[in-house]
């Protein structure tokens, strides 16, 4: 699937500016007594497109919540272009855009109303610079004749598209995709890894995807993060991925079934 748009003129005027560096300093966070993540380390460069993984509960959305501000850490840093991430301020200063993994689309509104939400809310640029705009992201993802639809109309993939759309109207420095893979059959999911690796290399955003998806993170990753039991036990190039020394690591991303030792006993009535 080509996601090349077809017009005369770019209007995103910003998101070519330079990108951003995340790095992430000792960072812990504790529920309760419950620890979720364990002195946890890296720095993604501007402009790269770094996949974390890790089993269910290994700490990954919590890592990603506390990139975009929204969770407090126990102790250390997260820095955004060298801002505080939990600053007011740095969301002012570097434009990030967050794609949910269910999308988070609203019913109520058509797929056009839901990219100009934002643009509308912080009166940014008049209705017609809106409409460009939005028709602008919509054609870069082939969605333009999906713009009346209603998100109940929508495939699950397409919801995808039209939440990584509405990111781009937000013309983001930093791009941040929880699971965007996830639910979708082996097509979808490959078009969706091609559309995050087109817009890095046609508008220099930094990305930071989590993920299950090991073809993904092969195909489109400069480097790859795995998160376990809330540590970072692997960092690395896709390229030293497929080659594991940690058993735990190559367990996760070939597991293997045996039949004959079953992991749950039938239930004795």
């Amino acid at each position: 699937m080509s996601i090349a748009a077809d017009v005369t003129r770019n209007p995103f005027t910003q998101i070519e500016s330079p990108a951003v560096g995340v790095t992430v300093e000792h960072l812990s966070k504790s529920f309760g007594t419950f620890e979720v993540l364990k002195d946890v380390s890296f720095a993604v460069k501007p402009g790269e497109i770094f996949v974390l993984m890790g089993p269910s509960g290994s700490g990954k959305s919590v890592l990603l919540k506390h990139i975009v501000g929204l969770e407090l850490p126990t102790s250390g840093k997260v820095t955004v272009d060298r801002r505080d991430a939990t600053e007011e301020t740095t969301r002012e200063h570097v434009r990030m855009a967050l794609v949910f993994q269910a999308g988070a689309l609203f019913n109520s509104m058509t797929v056009y109303d839901n990219l100009a939400l934002y643009p509308r809310e912080h009166r940014i640029g008049t209705e017609a610079e809106i409409k460009e705009k939005v028709m602008h992201a919509l054609q870069i993802l082939s969605l333009e004749n999906a713009s009346q639809k209603f998100p109940s109309d929508l495939s699950g993939g397409m919801k995808k598209r039209v939440a990584i759309a509405r990111a781009l109207v937000m013309e983001p420095q930093l791009m941040l995709y929880d699971e965007p893979t996830s639910e979708l059959d082996p097509v979808m999911g490959a078009t969706i890894s091609e559309i995050i690796a087109t817009l890095k290399d046609e508008y220099h955003v930094t990305s930071i995807v989590v993920s299950h998806d090991r073809d993904l993170a092969l195909a489109i990753a400069d480097r790859v993060g795995i998160l376990m039991g809330g540590k970072l036990v692997f960092l690395g190039t896709p390229a030293e991925l497929q080659a594991p020394k940690d058993p735990r690591i190559a367990d996760f991303l070939n597991p293997k079934i045996d039949l004959k030792k079953p992991r749950f006993k039938r239930l004795e009535t």
